[in-house]
């Protein structure tokens, strides 16, 4: 026969147990922010447009950057917690995680940002959907569709490292206003690769 006291304990085992696997179960577990392991994962088709997943080293294009922050608390592509306030972005087919300098055509300022998840699905020409801290950042959050240039970079581990802790990267200059105008042509003539 069991005490009174061993009772109880069981009970509140159970209790506790049961609390635990509740919480389980309303929120998701979530992926540690990380670099690795890097995933490229298989084909997949969204709206009827199929994408494949690359590693592309020395992808470097023009097109549109929009931006998104309504999903803050939703995991991401790559397993993380989607912060809207971080320095991180979607992206169709890149590696999750990547790393890649945004370079905004109407003012040349350049931002790195950490892309971690997949998007932005429709219109061919947005190349990239922004999270809201990183529209922010980029000073572009008020047009809500702006002018981009994005190029896969490998930044050192401290940029890495504030990123990942949702931190911007350190600052970059601007680029120069003949580049800034040469990107700006070549973006006249059509969004695409550089």
């Amino acid at each position: 026969m069991l005490a009174r006291g061993s009772i109880e304990l069981r009970k509140a085992a159970w209790l506790a147990l049961a609390l635990l696997l509740s919480a389980c179960a309303s929120h998701p577990q979530f992926r540690p922010v990380s670099d690795t392991p890097v995933r490229i994962g298989p084909p997949y088709t969204v709206r009827g447009a199929t994408y494949t997943p690359r590693a592309e080293p020395d992808y470097d294009m023009l097109g549109y950057a929009t931006w998104y922050g309504n999903e803050s608390g939703n995991r991401t592509a790559n397993g993380e917690r989607f912060i809207a306030g971080w320095i991180t972005a979607a992206h169709k087919t890149l590696p999750l995680p990547s790393y890649v300098e945004v370079t905004s055509l109407d003012t040349g300022k350049r931002i790195l940002v950490r892309v971690n998840d997949r998007g932005p699905f429709g219109d061919p020409a947005r190349i990239i959907d922004l999270s809201r801290g990183a529209a922010e950042e980029l000073g572009v959050r008020a047009r809500g569709k702006a002018a981009v240039r994005v190029r896969v970079v490998d930044p050192p581990e401290k940029d890495r490292k504030r990123l990942r802790e949702g931190k911007p990267a350190r600052g970059l200059s601007p680029v120069s206003g003949r580049v800034l105008d040469s990107l700006r042509r070549q973006f006249a003539r059509g969004v695409g690769p550089l």
